[in-house]
This record gives structure tokens, sequence and C-alpha cells, in this order.
């Protein structure tokens, strides 16, 4: 299955189901921390901006999740 055009608001809304917390942001990137599996992702927040496929493949590796994980958190 592909993955979605997807932007920051979205990505955020689907890690924050899979348990991740906003632990701080710098600029215009956000940091988010999964305390019960210790995994940490960054998630540019660019408004008005899809995320590119590359980078969503990375965030989506960085989080530990499969693709079709990440996919059910966004259904």
């Amino acid at each position: 299955m592909k993955l979605p055009s997807l932007d920051s608001r979205k990505v955020l809304k689907i890690l924050k189901k899979a348990g991740f917390e906003i632990e701080r942001q710098k600029g215009s990137h956000i940091i988010l921390k999964n305390y019960l599996i210790k995994r940490i992702t960054v998630v540019p927040k660019h408004p008005d901006k899809t995320i590119k496929t590359s980078l969503l493949y990375s965030i989506i590796n960085d989080t530990g999740l499969s693709k079709e994980d990440f996919l059910n958190f966004y259904l």
C-alpha cells in the first residue's frame, strides 16, 4: 500500500495515537518521544507543506512502527 500525502499536523496526530508525546520544539522541528519503547523522532512543522515520502519513511523507521501499523493509526 502506498503512503498517502500527509502534512505535519496529520503526522503528529498519528504519532500521538501511537503513544508519542511532544518532548520539545526547536524552531520548526517538533521532537516527539515514546517513553514506553524509548524511541524519538523529529517532525518538521512547515505550514501548508506536505512531508515528502522519503522523510515519512524515515519518521516511520525512527518510531519502530511498520508501514501498515502507521497507516492503521491514520485510518
